[in-house]
């Protein structure tokens, strides 16, 4: 940039951290006194469905917890309430500040949120600057040899691998210099209650918000990485970063992990794959904005969804009588959280066992998920449904009995979940109709009374599925 400043804002978004921080470093470099801000913004919180919102709770101390590093280093963070697009510029007026520095992000409506500050920033003379640090390699850095953003995620993975260079994984140093950080004029770090919201179950649910929580979630990951490859898809186990949340409001930088994964080779490459899967999806959402309420591939758009309230009603409350379908669902609502593996499954049933519009789980993902991402939500779920990017496209439907019997070997992971079927043997667990009645008094769980007989038979509704998107993709020419 090369431009110095009098006086800089940093706005804290979706990077609520102090190290290793893209646009906190260069402002650090760049002027001579730094003012740092956040904003609850009401765009936002005013749309959430629920008042007891785990997410609004996660952020409100990660911003605490930001606010007292800051202020360990001389300053501190300012935090508002209010619309973000009409805060920012009014404060960067209202401290006299020459320019706003942001991290880049890529949602649509973040896109449009920024376009909006910085031409009112613009307007009396002051500038808007964004930085690389929510992915390691930026959306328009990864194209094909003909210049096109990519559509299938292993060639993109090897264009992506070979893009990087010292400058995509550098830390980006934050130490502070004498009269840099600037203390904000007064503190106002607004409660729960204030924004609108209630404490909710996050800490009991041993879920650790800041920066503090990201490392030491981190810490307990690294011993566990070496085996990731080997046991990631194993939902009864404890095989996964637990991470994704961390990503999702920037508490550990992104650099940091792909450094690691990079240098640790084994195990790591397998999660380093699941970075990459991170960044390709954000990429897809920026080239392909109409992602969010459109199918990715044009001719699965518009498709006459038959599945039924009452499906969809059945899948949201994990009652479908497929013992691993209903273990994930009960996993969101209980905790905000459910296993990569058992997100696919779940995903697939609604979508090709009950041939429910692929819209409506993804909202309901959007809904309960604490690590909800738009892009990686988005991208998933149409990966799942067969309607995005997919190199083996709407033939593949995950047999929830077979991945319940391949992944959850004893059960552990159906019985803490779905405590009905808790005294089913494991042989018979994953299918529990197929036991005889005696059987099932036996086990204390008769199927229709105790735990819900199959709302579909896996066979009749695979080859439903095939024949009906079959017609479909015919129908509209693909």
């Amino acid at each position: 940039m090369g431009e110095r400043f009098d006086r800089v804002l940093v706005w804290f978004r979706r990077d609520l951290r102090d190290e290793d921080h893209a646009a906190l470093s260069r402002a650090l470099h760049d002027a001579r006194a730094v003012y740092c801000a956040f904003v609850f913004d009401t765009d936002i919180l005013e749309a959430l469905p629920d008042r007891a919102d785990r997410r609004v709770e996660f952020i409100w101390r990660s911003v605490a917890a930001l606010d007292a590093a800051l202020t360990a280093r001389g300053g501190g963070l300012i935090v508002r309430v209010g619309r973000a697009a009409e805060v920012i510029p009014a404060l960067a007026q209202a401290l006299a500040c020459d320019a706003v520095f942001a991290n880049r992000d890529y949602e649509p409506a973040a896109l449009a949120r920024d376009a909006q500050v910085k031409a009112a920033l613009e307007s009396v003379g002051r500038s808007f600057h964004l930085f690389r640090d929510q992915v390691i390699v930026d959306p328009e850095e990864v194209r094909s040899a003909s210049g096109r953003p990519y559509q299938v995620f292993t060639p993109f993975s090897r264009a992506w691998l070979k893009r990087l260079d010292e400058a995509h994984l550098s830390p980006q140093p934050v130490a502070v210099r004498a009269a840099r950080l600037a203390p904000p004029p007064r503190r106002e770090m607004p409660s729960l209650e204030a924004l609108g919201f209630s404490p909710t179950d996050l800490l009991a649910l041993g879920v650790a918000p800041g920066m503090d929580g990201a490392r030491a979630t981190w810490d307990a990951f690294r011993q566990r990485l070496a085996d990731y490859d080997r046991l990631r898809d194993r939902p009864d186990l404890d095989a996964t970063s637990h991470l994704s949340v961390h990503l999702r409001f920037g508490t550990i930088s992104v650099r940091e992990l792909v450094r690691y994964a990079l240098q640790a080779g084994g195990g790591a490459q397998a999660w380093l794959a699941e970075l990459i899967w991170r960044e390709f999806f954000q990429m897809i959402l920026f080239f392909h904005p109409q992602v969010v309420n459109h199918a990715f591939r044009a001719e699965f758009d518009g498709l006459p969804w038959p599945g039924t309230d009452a499906d969809f009603a059945r899948w949201c409350e994990g009652r479908t009588g497929y013992p691993l379908v209903d273990a994930g669902m009960r996993q969101l609502r209980a905790t905000g959280f459910m296993h990569n593996r058992v997100r696919m499954v779940v995903a697939s049933f609604l979508s090709k066992h009950l041939l429910v519009d692929w819209r409506r789980g993804e909202r309901h993902f959007a809904r309960w998920l604490l690590d909800y991402e738009l892009a990686s939500n988005n991208g998933n779920w149409q990966w799942a449904a067969s309607t995005g990017c997919d190199a083996q496209p709407w033939f593949r439907i995950f047999n929830p009995v077979a991945q319940s019997r391949r992944y959850d070997p004893e059960g552990r992971y159906i019985r803490r979940w779905v405590p009905e079927l808790s005294r089913v043997p494991a042989p018979a667990i994953h299918a529990p109709w197929e036991m005889s009645p005696l059987a099932q008094e036996a086990s204390g769980c008769r199927i229709g009374r105790d735990y819900p007989a199959p709302c579909v038979d896996h066979g009749h509704a695979r080859e439903r599925a095939l024949a009906w998107f079959r017609a479909h993709r015919h129908a509209d020419g693909g």
